[in-house]
């Protein structure tokens, strides 16, 4: 394969992943079938297993896209220049409140949309999911401890245990927006924030 070959074939893989999240971050996994995918994407059917070995393998790379995306936007908040580390800390959350809302989310909400629904689907996205969590809580796991170094934050219990609380009510709250339609869900998970970190309101 010459290399305008393989640099097609990543650009078209790509666009089927993109359209893939935005539709499905809407509807869900279940309820979209390949073909609306594949329109959107300008692709015929026929060539989608040449790209993805079945939708299960789809749902997969999806996965692994959206938290490669996420991982490196996350990167960035927590090393933005200039802030302390629960200024940085306070940003990511305020960005997790302006991208996971209850409107349209751009693909933006794939995990908090899907989670549940892959994970008894689909061993394989439930894996995807899994490592994704992961990277989230490792992150926010290493941020927590170097605010307490730093002096800008602190903790009662582990700061393993503090990311994993943390993550596990915003993804609570994301639900609960969602549901309500109202994102006082998000303010009551920003005051609960502030007040496991320790900082003044």
């Amino acid at each position: 394969m010459n290399m305008s070959t393989s640099t097609e074939t990543s650009d078209v893989r790509a666009g089927i992943l993109a359209n893939g999240q935005r539709i499905m971050a809407a509807k869900g996994f279940s309820a979209v079938g390949l073909n609306e995918i594949l329109a959107a994407s300008g692709v015929p059917k026929g060539s989608f297993y040449h790209y993805f070995g079945s939708k299960d393998a789809f749902g997969e790379a999806l996965l692994d896209t959206y938290f490669d995306d996420y991982l490196a936007d996350m990167d960035a908040t927590l090393n933005a220049p200039g802030l302390s580390m629960a200024q940085r800390l306070m940003n990511y959350w305020k960005n997790w409140q302006d991208s996971q809302s209850f409107g349209e989310c751009q693909g933006k909400c794939l995990a908090v949309k899907m989670g549940a629904e892959v994970a008894d689907l689909s061993e394989a996205m439930r894996r995807a999911l899994r490592r994704g969590t992961a990277g989230i809580t490792d992150r926010l796991t290493q941020a927590i401890e170097a605010g307490v170094a730093e002096g800008s934050l602190s903790v009662n219990g582990t700061p393993r245990g503090v990311a994993e609380s943390l993550y596990q009510l915003w993804l609570g709250a994301s639900v609960m927006v969602k549901i309500a339609r109202d994102i006082t869900p998000f303010e009551t998970a920003m005051t609960t924030t502030r007040q496991i970190l320790n900082l003044s309101p």
